[in-house]
């Protein structure tokens, strides 16, 4: 018979519009796991370059992971999704400056729009931190 353990789970919301419209959390961490979701930059970020958008996204995730407990040095995997492959390079020099220290595996897709048309880039963290004592 397999033990039964209930681990704390705490959501996280970054009071975006469409977390309640979609139903879903920015951050969720249950024991010392943190699932951060996609996120993109903010609106006032519409007219911005990819490089700009990917900062902003992760500063947004950052806050999440802090909000959680965790930091950027507890990433362990991040998925980038990229509307043109041609901001691949840009993207990629952001998301070298905030984890070139941590190197998380990572993966790179690229997918034909996102919600908003003006969005260029979308970023999913996943974290683990020493459990909550």
């Amino acid at each position: 018979m397999a033990k039964s353990s209930k681990k704390a789970r705490t959501n996280i919301s970054s009071g975006g519009a469409y977390e309640s419209v979609f139903g879903y959390s920015r951050a969720v961490r249950v024991g010392d796991d943190v699932h951060v979701s996609g996120t993109c930059a903010p609106a006032a970020h519409e007219k911005s370059d990819a490089f700009t958008q990917a900062v902003a996204a992760l500063d947004v995730i950052e806050k999440a992971l802090g909000q959680a407990g965790a930091g950027v040095e507890h990433v362990v995997r991040t998925v980038v999704y990229l509307r043109d492959i041609n901001d691949a390079e840009d993207v990629a020099r952001a998301h070298l400056e905030r984890f070139d220290k941590v190197r998380p595996a990572s993966t790179l897709v690229q997918v034909t729009s996102m919600l908003r048309p003006w969005q260029k880039v979308e970023i999913e963290a996943y974290a683990k931190v020493d459990p909550r004592p």
